[in-house]
């Protein structure tokens, strides 16, 4: 698998020419009907693609780290300025715990040192933006699936919730939390990831430290920063707007899948 659809490709690079970068050209490319339609005509089909032809555990494509991009653009934001947050960077994040919690028979709450002595895997792959531009970078993390099933996944879970110190601005129901939502079978991919290292450094605050969902067969939007907490959920209706996600709630597909 080369880790790009061509029919996914061939929509966004017509829907995104000419799009500007960062969070005004988010907001805009969202507030588009042209590149919605576009996009949705292709979501039923790679959702498809992905899971009926290619399996659930097919795998995005791998770089050797001779192809590592030199310069990797940190989008959205880029240090989250909530007093919380800023007191886990100031103190290096000794005192950070990621909780994870919601349908799992037994709650988790893991400092950043228990993280990384999880299943952990790394891998060199390439981040597609929505805004038409990619890069490569090498990530080493937690595999996601190995930690639900430490938890306990209840058999009405369906999904997973991530909430993270990023907030953009308000989401749309006003409470400021900035989430995103994966399937079971995306969660359970083996190049998911809780990425707490970019390059063989850990990973930045710029980029999301101290971890980062990484989500190999999915566009850059999916790839949620600063996760604080995770939550398995039976539904994300009552989440945000009801669409899943952060951009979602704003015009995105849900499934990103490329």
């Amino acid at each position: 698998m080369s880790g790009s659809d061509p029919t996914r490709r061939l929509l966004l690079g017509g829907a995104l020419t000419g799009a500007a970068t960062g969070l005004a050209a988010c907001d805009k490319l969202a507030a588009s009907p042209q590149v919605n339609e576009r996009l949705n005509l292709a979501e039923g089909m790679n959702f498809h693609v992905q899971r009926l032809l290619l399996g659930r555990n097919a795998l995005a494509r791998e770089y050797p780290e001779s192809a590592i991009a030199p310069d990797f653009r940190a989008n959205g934001t880029t240090n989250p300025d909530s007093e919380d947050y800023q007191a886990h960077v100031a103190d290096g994040f000794k005192a950070w715990r990621l909780e994870i919690g919601g349908l799992v028979e037994r709650p988790l709450s893991l400092s950043l040192d228990e993280l990384r002595q999880a299943p952990a895997r790394s891998q060199v792959t390439r981040h597609d933006c929505v805004e038409g531009w990619s890069s490569i970078a090498k990530w080493k993390g937690a595999t996601l699936g190995p930690l639900l099933d430490r938890a306990g996944v209840k058999p009405q879970a369906k999904y997973v919730a991530f909430f993270c110190a990023d907030t953009l601005e308000l989401t749309l129901d006003g409470t400021g939390d900035y989430y995103e939502t994966i399937d079971l079978a995306d969660a359970h991919h083996p190049q998911t990831i809780l990425a707490y290292e970019m390059n063989n450094q850990p990973l930045p605050v710029a980029h999301g430290a101290p971890i980062r969902l990484r989500l190999e067969r999915q566009l850059g939007y999916k790839m949620a920063k600063y996760v604080m907490r995770i939550e398995l959920i039976d539904s994300f209706a009552k989440l945000g707007q009801g669409k899943g996600g952060y951009w979602e709630d704003r015009g995105y597909q849900w499934y990103a899948g490329i």
